[in-house]
């Protein structure tokens, strides 16, 4: 028997990369920048796609132009000190210039002296391990230095190379410490942000939850001016339509025939969103070639039992961790027209008063804040909310139907 063609789960890359050109063409316009004035932020809700893009497409796009890339996931362990940070770009610079040329006796660029302790032949971790400690200074300028090196090295060991881009997913996991005196994220910041006005050629690239760019603003207001950020969004009808069919090139006609006959109301199921697309096409392909088995409810038609399997693995575990008042106020957040968008805190006090489940906008406030540090919902900037979770919305309200 074939291997099913289409694969859903966190950062899987589908079988066929669909749309996404307005997101890659306009990557494709920072890779020319020279000198490096705007970086890029790719932010979205979790299952939207962000992770496939940047590591699959811009990847690609990025090495084509003559870009080394260097990246990796982002830990909360490296917003636990500016240290960790520094061992975050040194690990993920290492990728390449281990295998570059160095002597320390070559021309250092100004402020950086070579350390007598140790000769060396590769711009590898250790040696730049070494420098970091025996430069003076704080962590902010013995980063900048290091990178000032890498870029003279670069352009001696590669020089067909344009310049480096840094690309960290997860990227809402960094965060300043205050209370620590740590404040990795502004170091971050302002390092890439020193050296972009030397003409240095290194570009970040941060992916992220919604509440990624708000907090680079926190840490440092000229982050408004370092980046582009590019909103995902869920794919169009077109664009769904090509992610459903073309992992089925060569499928029989049968199994094409079916999948083409239902595009429009896989579209509709789901959304248009990539994670979505992935799970009910495995699923409807496991049922068509046969591997799934008859469904021993027999009144439940396909849509209701893939419904229901989808609800126990992607929200049921999600619901379980929230209180009884929480899923009260998500329920009222459902019923609202724009429940799908964006809402206010006043909307939801207006409609809960047609509800048993009455809330006070000071009580909305509270609510919404513990369903934020859940993952549940998020604040953009305008003072407006959204709900985190992809089609939640429809879920609860499959959830309420069913008690009827």
């Amino acid at each position: 028997m074939k291997d099913n063609p289409y694969r859903p789960g966190a950062a899987h890359v589908p079988p066929y990369f669909a749309g996404r050109n307005k997101e890659r063409s306009e990557f494709s316009r920072l890779l020319k920048q020279n000198p490096v004035l705007e970086n890029m932020v790719l932010t979205g809700i979790r299952g939207i796609g962000k992770t496939v893009l940047m590591k699959e497409a811009l990847r690609k796009d990025a090495v084509e132009n003559g870009w080394l890339w260097a990246g990796s996931d982002i830990s909360e362990a490296v917003s636990v000190s500016e240290s960790h940070l520094a061992r975050r770009l040194l690990t993920d610079l290492n990728t390449f210039s281990g295998a570059w040329e160095y002597a320390s006796n070559e021309r250092i660029p100004p402020g950086f002296t070579a350390s007598p302790e140790r000769q060396v032949s590769r711009f590898d971790y250790q040696t730049m391990k070494t420098l970091f400690e025996y430069e003076p200074g704080l962590t902010s300028d013995k980063i900048k230095r290091i990178l000032l090196l890498a870029w003279e090295l670069m352009r001696k060991n590669m020089p067909d190379k344009r310049g480096i881009i840094f690309a960290w997913d997860e990227a809402q996991n960094l965060a300043d410490r205050s209370k620590d005196n740590e404040y990795p994220l502004g170091v971050l910041l302002d390092v890439f942000s020193s050296l972009q006005s030397q003409g240095a050629p290194f570009m970040l690239v941060l992916t992220g939850l919604p509440t990624l760019f708000p907090k680079l603003v926190e840490s440092r207001t000229y982050a408004e001016r370092m980046f582009r950020v590019v909103a995902l969004d869920n794919l169009n009808s077109d664009d769904s339509h090509q992610a459903i069919m073309k992992p089925l090139d060569n499928e029989p006609d049968e199994i094409q025939d079916f999948f083409n006959m239902n595009s429009s109301e896989i579209y509709s199921l789901t959304g248009g969103y990539p994670y979505f697309i992935q799970f009910w096409c495995r699923e409807l392909y496991d049922y068509r070639v046969g591997v799934t088995q008859i469904v021993e409810e027999q009144d439940m038609d396909l849509v209701e039992r893939i419904s229901r399997k989808l609800d126990m693995d992607f929200f049921e575990g999600r619901w379980a961790q929230l209180t009884d008042r929480q899923r009260d106020l998500l329920d009222i957040i459902a019923c609202l027209e724009n429940s799908g968008g964006e809402f206010t805190v006043q909307e939801i006090v207006e409609q809960s008063k047609s509800t048993k489940h009455a809330f006070s906008s000071s009580h909305v406030n509270q609510m919404l804040a513990a369903l934020f540090a859940k993952g549940m919902v998020f604040k953009n900037r305008h003072g407006k909310y959204i709900l985190a979770v992809p089609l939640l919305d429809e879920y609860i309200r499959r959830r309420k139907d069913r008690k009827r």
